[in-house]
Order: C-alpha cells, then sequence, then structure tokens
C-alpha cells in the first residue's frame, strides 16, 4: 500500500532546478522540469557520488565525477559509465506540497 510522505513544498523548487532532502533517512532529489515534480535517489549508481552535486538539464540529471546521466522521471540509465539505474520514486502533489512515496 502506497504511502506518501512530504518531501518538499512546491515554492521551493522552481522550474529546471533541484532540491536536495533527505527523508526517513533517504538522501533524495525532488526534480521539477517542465514536466512535473519527480523524485530520485541522490546516490549515483556508478560510484555512489551525489547527484545533488550536478545539474539537471531537461528530465536528465548528471553526476558531476565522471558524467553518467538519469531521466529523473524513470531513473533510466541515459549515459555511460552507469549501467544501473538509480530509484525513482512515485510523486503526488497535496496543495503546495510534493509527496513521494517512498515504500
Amino acid at each position: 500500500m502506497a504511502e506518501f510522505v512530504t518531501v518538499a513544498k512546491q515554492d521551493d523548487v522552481p522550474v529546471g532546478q533541484f532540491k536536495e532532502v533527505v527523508v526517513r533517512g533517504k538522501p533524495l532529489l525532488v526534480c521539477h522540469t517542465a514536466t512535473g515534480f519527480y523524485a530520485v535517489d541522490n546516490t549515483c549508481t556508478h560510484d555512489d557520488g551525489p547527484l545533488g552535486d550536478g545539474w539537471l538539464d531537461g528530465c536528465a540529471i548528471e553526476c558531476p565525477r565522471h558524467g553518467a546521466r538519469f531521466d529523473v522521471r524513470t531513473g533510466e540509465v541515459l549515459a555511460l559509465p552507469a549501467a544501473v539505474p538509480i530509484r525513482s520514486y512515485p510523486v503526488q502533489i497535496d496543495g503546495n506540497e510534493i509527496k513521494a512515496d517512498l515504500g
């Protein structure tokens, strides 16, 4: 059963940017693209580096260490050297709150 928890406020994440948060001990990125809000793990699967030190380009987050890229909508790998996707979480909006199912 889904358990959505508040991870950020819409006002805190402008379009084209992301916010680093830790919720229930999980380091996450809350990303705001032209297509909506997304929540993903804030750890590159290539070398465990923080994706929050990188940049968001459209729907892709790029790791600053070696250039691995991931689709924030799905977690899918878009560019090597990463071979394993990052985890993405279902998101819903409740008023000004961005909620994610971290289950």
